[in-house]
């Protein structure tokens, strides 16, 4: 992830990168996941280069963003100062996993600047607990145990397990560079300082109808199935929403398969083809 901006926030220096491009349509602008940090998206807007403006952000607590004090934050606030900061008054949000939770509850919190939305398997503010099935809850168990036990390492390789490559799938599925970007990525956020209170927005998951459209959902066919079928809940009641289930992927379609997610979001109509 190349630097263009420090956008400075109460307690941090938020690391963005905004490629701008006169080309009339609205910016995209990306959300991570809490697994990862702004280079989950490499792929993307590498794709978007040239083509429309495009930015993504590292969250406190990830990648290059800078933490001076552990101070109360909310993500909303924190992404609202970065549209501010860089005078964009409108912009299509996509987001993954929390990055989505994100896109939600700032749509929700600022329809006027939320031209659409596209969510990747995502968190949602207020939803139902999960009923979390048999090899989900072992993968959960022992990465609880090894953050009692203080092993980074091995919460890393676990979470890459769940989240790489997929709870019902052998363990290193996805390897190579993919695999390598995501233990750096987590190790990151594994290791960074405290970043301070998350405040939470307002539940979301009661008002997901009232969300901003267009919103399309995107999701992994081998992803927790509880998430799978949290998307599928989300489908029923968000009027108009238009879906696309990617198949032999789990949480991650951006990092894992880049070329088959660019496909969705051009058919989508966000990317040139």
């Amino acid at each position: 992830m190349r630097i263009t901006h420090w956008i400075a926030v109460d307690g941090a220096e938020l690391a963005v990168e905004f490629r701008p491009h006169d080309d009339g349509r609205v910016p995209l602008v990306f959300l991570h996941a809490g697994i990862t940090d702004g280079r989950l998206w490499d792929g993307v807007m590498a794709a978007a280069a040239g083509r429309r403006s495009a930015l993504r952000l590292d969250r406190r607590g990830f990648g290059q963003t800078r933490i001076a004090a552990a101070t109360p934050h909310a993500m909303v606030a924190d992404l609202l100062a970065v549209l501010d900061a860089l005078a964009l008054s409108r912009v299509e949000l996509v987001g993954c996993s929390q990055g989505g939770r994100l896109a939600i509850d700032f749509a929700l919190a600022q329809p006027g600047r939320v031209a659409g939305l596209t969510l990747v398997a995502p968190a949602v503010t207020g939803a139902p607990s999960p009923q979390l099935d048999a090899r989900v809850q072992a993968l959960a168990d022992a990465i609880d145990a090894a953050e009692q036990a203080r092993e980074i390492d091995e919460i890393n390789r676990l979470e890459a397990r769940l989240w790489l490559d997929g709870p019902a799938q052998p363990e290193g599925r996805v390897g190579g560079v993919a695999r390598e970007l995501f233990l750096a990525m987590n190790g990151i956020a594994l290791r960074s300082p405290p970043a301070g209170e998350l405040i939470d927005a307002s539940p979301a998951w009661p008002r997901l109808e009232a969300l901003p459209g267009p919103v399309r959902l995107v999701w992994g066919d081998l992803d927790l199935p509880h998430l799978v079928d949290r998307c599928r809940q989300m489908a029923a009641c968000i009027p108009g929403v238009r879906c696309w289930t990617m198949q032999g992927v789990a949480h991650l379609p951006a990092l894992e398969a880049p070329e088959a997610f660019n496909a969705v979001l051009r058919e989508a109509g966000l990317l040139d083809g």
